[in-house]
């Protein structure tokens, strides 16, 4: 078995330093040299023998079950190693690979009830949880970093503004957040365009918490959030914004998305679509990610949804890419969520630490070293909707910038 490592190992790790210690006690060091140091440990044959079998599943299953341990530098560090190979599997891994890219539309069936349960699965977990590590306006998405000094409530502040700007929301507009999370880019747009918002989730512990929220900021008037599917919420909409959703279509489902989205959609109308992407082509899901974290979940190429688009006959009018910004609020959330990781023990338990620990670390390195970025659509039902030139982005920021002066600090809810 040691053998078998050392050889598999070898023949991936090109790049960096890393040294493994086996079960029974081998050491060896893979990689140029290049880079910080790393040493990992596994601490059973069972892990090892796992590993070998399915890397992309059994890798993080072994992390989780503290059968494999990092005794010099982090899991990012040796994540960032391993993600950062020139080949994107080692060879040993890419049957099965291939083998669940012929299975993976099988993966994302997701019918109204399996949605429903795939989204519980991640987001009614305890509350409290996501306090310890995302803002204080609870943005559990890309957050946008306008300057490398930016802090992570400043950047998602920003990227609240950067989706205003763009959707050109005024007083009275009809606004349909779709995937509305905790509430606060509705609160946003209610508070500082005036616009009608209405958010829709099919998380129970997030609606809950969206609809304190606004009576807590006197917007129940102008801002309410319904436990639907976007699939039957009725129309029509002025305007239509969706944050960190998509990546919870399924590919079968991109034409029916826009479809149902150019139906409810007004004819001057704007739509703006904020999902991660890939900068590659179709490909499928982590294992370790569908079993564990998101059920259900595909992460799309842009070839992908383009299609889509054009059967729904809806315009793209405007298409952003932001690249390294995820990484960068990955790496905030890992900071924050590792400081208070005794918390999370006491919450749950210390697997679950661990899983965690692995998914922000893997999320990260995946726009860091990998193919993974994400991707702003602007997209009408016709010419002429939006101006000609970006520049109504820039006095659209700097106007919202304004009036968020004279906004007083929020009290946060108890359990927030």
């Amino acid at each position: 078995m040691d053998r078998l490592l050392r050889h598999f190992f070898g023949q991936f790790i090109r790049r960096g330093a890393i040294t493994f210690t086996t079960a029974s006690g081998t050491r060896f060091i893979c990689g140029d040299g290049s880079g910080s140091p790393v040493a990992a440990r596994f601490l059973s044959k069972s892990a090892e023998i796992r590993t070998l079998l399915d890397p992309e599943l059994y890798f993080g299953e072994a992390f989780m079950d503290g059968t494999f341990v990092v005794e010099q530098g982090t899991i990012a560090d040796v994540l960032a190693i391993l993600m950062g190979q020139a080949r994107m599997l080692p060879n040993f891994a890419k049957l099965q690979a291939w083998l669940r890219f012929l299975g993976r539309r099988a993966q994302q069936i997701n019918l109204r009830g399996k949605s429903k349960t795939n989204v519980a699965h991640h987001y009614d977990l305890d509350g409290r949880l996501y306090s310890l590590f995302l803002d204080a306006d609870k943005q559990y998405s890309c957050a946008y970093f306008e300057t490398p000094e930016s802090n992570l409530d400043d950047a998602q502040l920003a990227k609240k503004r950067h989706l205003a700007a763009k959707l050109m929301a005024g007083p009275r507009d009809r606004v349909l957040d779709i995937g509305s999370g905790w509430g606060g880019l509705g609160l946003y747009l209610a508070e500082m365009t005036g616009a009608d918002v209405t958010g829709v989730t099919l998380s129970t512990e997030q609606l809950q918490i969206s609809n304190a929220r606004a009576a807590e900021q006197s917007l129940t008037q102008t801002a309410r959030f319904l436990l639907q599917d976007y699939r039957d919420i009725p129309g029509p909409f002025d305007r239509i914004v969706s944050v960190g959703m998509f990546e919870h279509v399924g590919v079968a489902f991109y034409e029916k998305f826009f479809k149902r989205c150019a139906e409810l959609l007004t004819d001057d109308g704007i739509m703006v679509l904020h999902s991660i992407g890939r900068s590659t082509g179709p490909d499928v899901t982590s294992p370790w990610i569908r079993k564990y974290i998101f059920p259900g979940g595909y992460i799309p190429a842009l070839s992908e949804v383009m299609p889509a688009i054009e059967k729904a006959g809806l315009l793209i009018c405007d298409m952003e890419i932001l690249r390294l910004h995820y990484a960068e609020t990955l790496k905030a959330w890992r900071d924050r969520f590792m400081a208070r990781r005794e918390e999370v023990v006491r919450l749950y338990d210390e697997r679950f630490a661990r899983m965690w620990e692995f998914y922000l670390a893997a999320s990260e390195m995946s726009f860091r070293v990998q193919n993974m970025m994400n991707f702003q659509l602007q997209l009408t039902k016709r010419q002429g909707i939006v101006p000609m030139t970006r520049d109504y982005l820039t006095r659209g920021e700097a106007l919202l910038r304004r009036k968020e002066q004279n906004v007083p600090p929020r009290l946060r809810l108890a359990g927030e």
